[in-house]
């Protein structure tokens, strides 16, 4: 019996200890993204998204995993080749957001005046927290483990996240969640990310609204 116990421990302790990184950084993101859902805290919606999914994270990057964050996807990266990612994907976005803003369900669900201040005090910033935790923290932090399969594993809580929004968007986050993660693996930075996205939820909320 207790040579069974010592070798249960001995199994579950090298397991946290092989896997001590992919552990912390999928318990965050998962409990970052858990909480802001049920206990936002702050003021706004946006600060409360900065604290769970940026100053969390920057946190557990300095203290636990005792890294540096500029290693987590804040650093420029490697931006001759992501401009180019970001130029091809307006071009052939707006014609597909212009037909996307025609839907029935964008349209319900995005009609209503177009407040740019609330856009660029509140949307992009929360835009920004979710990039830095998805695209950001989460992706750069599994990327040593698995290598380009950190670009799946990211695109699952990224569709999550959007339940709720029409169902056509829901849905198109799989290819969409693939293509950020593909620009901001190869560009080595979550900034790409973060552009491509204030444009796409810039133009929808301005198509619907025109």
């Amino acid at each position: 019996m207790m040579k069974f116990v010592y070798q249960e421990y001995q199994a579950v302790k090298s397991f946290f200890k092989d896997n001590f990184q992919v552990i912390i950084v999928l318990s965050l993101a998962t409990f970052s993204l858990v909480m802001q859902w049920y206990r936002p805290i702050g003021p706004t919606l946006a600060f409360s998204h900065l604290i769970y999914y940026v100053i969390m994270p920057v946190f557990v990057i300095l203290f636990i995993l005792r890294g540096n964050p500029l290693d987590y996807g804040f650093r420029i990266g490697n931006y001759r080749i992501w401009l180019s990612y970001v130029f091809i994907t307006i071009v052939v976005g707006v014609p597909v957001l212009l037909i996307g803003s025609r839907f029935a369900s964008v349209q319900q669900y995005y009609v209503r005046q177009f407040d740019y201040y609330e856009f660029f005090t509140s949307a992009v910033v929360i835009l920004f927290a979710w990039e830095y935790l998805l695209r950001g923290f989460l992706l750069f932090g599994l990327k040593k483990r698995f290598g380009e399969v950190s670009i799946i594993i990211q695109m699952v809580p990224f569709v999550l996240l959007h339940l709720g929004k029409p169902e056509a968007e829901t849905l198109s986050c799989i290819v969409t969640g693939l293509w950020f993660g593909w620009i901001a693996y190869r560009g080595k930075s979550f900034w790409p990310a973060f552009i491509i996205h204030v444009f796409i939820n810039f133009a929808i909320k301005y198509f619907v609204n025109l």
